[in-house]
């Protein structure tokens, strides 16, 4: 029996085939710095891209391991329809063994014409949402998909030239701690979410941004999606053209590069970037993105694998940990104290990492427990978004006046 592999440049890939066992991958390791751009350069057109993959024609592997060229020819469009469903594989590839669980975007089956390992991967792969973050990330790839027809990049990069300078979120953070010997408050502002639904009816985010500040918080966070919260980033804009002084994180599902452009020019000074969604190379490479801009990368992980993942990561100053289980949405504060154990709490120490406890902070004991972990700032939202007085809500979460 024969399996059928087409040629690559960048990756060099072997098929087994066998008549009861399918074919298996395995990929040489990526050099760090490695980029998927790589594997179709921007600078050449759609029809090059497709001629340049008629100029390579499928490798025929035998079953005795030799391989042969096969003489059949496709059309320009479906070697580019091929090429570009091969990245998209690819790409999970290296997510799975990263131990990202979340899927980019719901597996398709192969194009016309495609032969080798991938067409018998799809046929296991359910097509609906694992969890509710994922069924997030897969209508935020089609979204992000179309504005970026409405704005592409090089408008957005014209645009930012104008755009008000960014704040010091970092610094920001730590100068709360050092004036209260709390844990800095990112506030969050923030409607609805799919766990909770709606969190307030009388949503004015201006307002709720002003008594935020007004209480002591060090930073604000603005949920911007639309679908799921009913956030905007016309409320990220509305709040920091409202004049409020806290530095702003853009609380998005970031999927794609652009989005960080996008975000820096609605009034951004900080992105959230979360590990369980971007495999390592999207996470050094929006990072840098993020520096070049000027804003602050809070990198979200979850369980050990994540934390092991980004503190291997170069220049990450800022780690969010979500005390909430993507899967059951269970919360469980204990989890930031787990994950700040041993060497890797010692690790964070010593590189100055600054730790953002996330979730299921409600009182002056859950703020005590998290700092007493090692956390220098906490992300609160429904807690008190739902106070009439939010200013109020603070003092409260804190045990006294932190304004």
């Amino acid at each position: 029996m024969e399996a059928v592999v087409p040629l690559r440049t960048t990756f060099t890939a072997t098929a087994t085939a066998a008549s009861t066992a399918r074919p298996r991958l395995s990929f040489q390791p990526l050099a760090k710095n490695f980029a998927f751009s790589r594997l179709i350069p921007a600078g050449i057109s759609m029809t090059d891209r497709a001629r340049s993959s008629l100029q390579c024609p499928p490798v025929r592997v035998q079953q005795d391991g030799s391989a042969v060229v096969s003489e059949d020819t496709i059309s320009e469009e479906d070697a580019l329809k091929i090429k570009e469903w091969e990245v998209e594989r690819l790409q999970d590839e290296i997510a799975a063994s990263q131990g990202i669980r979340i899927r980019r975007r719901p597996p398709t089956r192969p194009p016309l014409h495609y032969v080798g390992p991938f067409e018998f991967q799809v046929e296991n792969e359910g097509n609906t949402p694992c969890n509710i973050l994922e069924e997030i990330i897969w209508y935020k790839d089609k979204e992000v998909l179309q504005m970026k027809e409405r704005t592409p990049l090089s408008a957005l990069k014209k645009a930012i030239s104008s755009a008000p300078p960014t704040r010091d979120f970092l610094g920001a953070l730590r100068r709360s701690y050092s004036r209260t010997g709390l844990p800095g408050l990112i506030a969050e502002v923030k409607k609805a979410s799919p766990s909770r639904g709606l969190l307030r009816e009388d949503f004015n985010p201006v307002k709720i941004a002003k008594a935020y500040e007004k209480g002591g918080a060090a930073c604000l966070s603005v949920l911007t999606d639309e679908k799921y919260f009913q956030g905007s980033f016309e409320n990220l804009e509305a709040i920091r053209n409202a004049g409020v002084e806290c530095p702003l994180l853009c609380k998005e599902f970031v999927v794609d590069a652009w989005q960080i452009y996008y975000a820096r020019i609605k009034g951004a000074d900080a992105i959230l970037l979360i590990a369980a969604v971007l495999p390592d190379i999207d996470i050094m490479y929006m990072t840098k993105i993020c520096k070049l801009l000027g804003l602050t990368a809070l990198v979200e992980v979850h369980d050990e694998r994540e934390m092991d993942r980004v503190l291997g990561i170069d220049g990450i100053e800022l780690i969010g940990i979500n005390n909430r289980d993507l899967g059951t949405f269970k919360v469980d504060i204990s989890n930031t104290k787990n994950l700040l154990e041993g060497e890797r709490g010692k690790r964070i120490h010593e590189e100055g990492i600054i730790v953002v406890g996330e979730s299921g902070l409600f009182t002056p004991a859950d703020v005590a427990y998290v700092q007493e972990a090692g956390v220098k700032a906490v992300l609160v939202g429904e807690s008190l978004v739902k106070q009439m007085d939010p200013a109020k809500g603070i003092s409260e979460l804190f045990g006294k006046d932190i304004s």
